[in-house]
């Protein structure tokens, strides 16, 4: 405990250094960060309102020229002399037919109206030809044919409006310009449709947000290089350190875990030796006692009673001392290894709680010169914990029938198998879930300690529990004891 104490001011330093590296570098990258993408945000929106009124002043000169050329379509017939043999109304008709012949592109014609809104000519959609559309509105609500006359009323202008767009069937804004002829009553125009200058800017736009995204991924990737720099080199200084707390670690682990097992051989030993024997004492007292009473000339029934209950009652506390100085630990362990205390477990418990369980012990061979050796006691100690763990949760949760314990010992490992048919369980959430209990820990711990390994596997009517212990050197094969119930 002292030298774990010792070694935590260090390591609190180092993680202090190692802050003290990298919050003001993360700090410095996100200043960074932010400063870069909200520039960049405002040099894009900067170029997004230039373009688009570069794209708009352009356009409503187009307008412009295209009203132009349509006037100057219409100019013989609007301005002839009063000489001229026509009549007014085949003026009229002639100058929609002028108008009519015009276009600049699929979606680029001219239309005419009355100052009243009375469609005149529509080369796109001659079914309005003819209709009153002063009440027309668009879908937010709006006069469109009332804001086109408006702005002609003053001398001529732009309206923004939405209409349906002939290639595509659908509506979409619309820039329109229009300009009177007063002497007719009449409202000429023409539009382009916004819809290409928003694609135009949207893709503006894109081209912009994945610049700005390609600098930021790349301060990112120079950020993510530096920190994993500044942690290599950390681990790096560290590993050793960590390495060595680690050792420490698992020693101080198994020294508790040895501790426990003195602590539970002595207090074993004592009740044994101790407890158990003046118990023995007790009870041949009165025994003694009784066997008097009964021979006695005067017989007392209610002591004779009192005594053959105190009897009774004692013989079951020596039992029960009994069964909890073994459960300590067993001292066959100790004595005859852990063959015999794993097949003197499965005695005990054979039958208990309805459950029959058995007791294997298998081993390779060796010749007749070959001196038989028990086991390490730090295995033996494991190894026996994990099968009185492993048989105690069978009891309580597996529902099972059957039981067996195999414990095999080859030249470079010893294996601890304990299997049942009960309903199984979810091996890795019992291992890792935060409800779970600490039994199946506990076990992967102590293996821990001896650079040993638990294997599970859990289904219905089959459950495997497997713990294996690497042996440092050849182990000669040990006595087995099998089961010959």
């Amino acid at each position: 405990m002292v030298v774990l104490y010792a070694n935590r001011p260090s390591m609190n330093l180092k993680a202090k250094i190692f802050l003290l590296a990298i919050v003001p570098f993360a700090l410095a990258i996100g200043g960074i960060t932010y400063g870069v993408r909200q520039q960049a945000e405002s040099l894009a929106k900067a170029q997004h309102e230039t373009t688009q009124a570069a794209y708009m002043s352009s356009k409503e000169i187009e307008l412009r020229h295209y009203v132009e050329i349509a006037m100057s379509a219409i100019a013989p017939y609007y301005d002839a002399a009063a000489t001229d043999p026509r009549s007014d109304d085949e003026r009229r008709r002639l100058a929609l037919d002028a108008l009519q012949r015009l276009d600049f592109g699929q979606d680029g014609y001219f239309f005419v109206y009355t100052m009243r809104g009375t469609s005149l000519m529509h080369p796109r959609q001659p079914d309005l030809v003819g209709r009153d559309l002063w009440l027309m509105r668009d879908p937010n609500g709006a006069l469109t044919i009332q804001q086109l006359i408006q702005e002609a009323s003053k001398g001529g202008g732009y309206v923004r409006y939405v209409w349906r767009r002939p290639s595509t069937g659908l509506l979409a804004p619309k820039l329109g310009y229009v300009v009177p002829l007063p002497r007719w009553g009449w409202m000429i125009g023409t539009g382009i449709y916004l819809e290409d200058v928003e694609t135009t800017l949207a893709r503006i736009d894109s081209q912009a947000a994945a610049h700005i995204e390609r600098t930021l991924m790349w301060i990112g990737a120079i950020a993510l290089a530096a920190l994993a720099i500044i942690a290599v080199c950390g681990a790096v200084l560290n590993i050793s350190e960590h390495r060595s707390a680690d050792a420490k670690l698992k020693r101080l682990a198994r020294q508790v875990v040895d501790s426990q097992e003195q602590e539970r051989a002595r207090l074993s030993r004592e009740l044994h030796d101790g407890i158990s024997q003046m118990l023995v004492s007790v009870k041949l007292l009165l025994e003694s006692a009784l066997a008097r009473f009964e021979r006695g000339p005067a017989r007392e029934p209610t002591a004779e009673a009192a005594l053959a209950t105190s009897l009774g009652r004692l013989s079951g506390t020596l039992r029960e001392v009994r069964r909890i100085s073994h459960a300590l630990r067993p001292a066959m362990l100790d004595d005859l290894g852990l063959a015999a205390a794993l097949e003197q477990l499965a005695r005990e418990l054979d039958g208990q709680d309805g459950i029959e369980v058995r007791f294997e012990a298998t081993g390779n061979s060796a010749s007749a010169a070959t001196q038989q050796a028990t086991l390490p006691d730090p295995v033996n100690t494991v190894l026996f914990r994990i099968a009185q763990e492993a048989l105690t949760n069978i009891a309580r949760h597996a529902q099972a029938s059957r039981a067996a314990i195999t414990l095999d010992l080859a030249t470079h490992a010893v294996t601890l198998d304990i299997t049942d048919n009960g309903r199984g369980f979810d091996a890795d959430d019992a291992l890792s879930g935060p409800a779970s209990g600490v039994g199946l820990r506990n076990m992967r711990e102590r293996l821990d300690t001896l650079g040993g390994a638990l294997a599970i596997s859990s289904q219905l009517g089959r459950t495997s529990i497997t713990a294996t212990v690497p042996l440092p050197l050849a182990a000669p094969n040990f006595q087995g004891h099998a089961d010959e119930r």
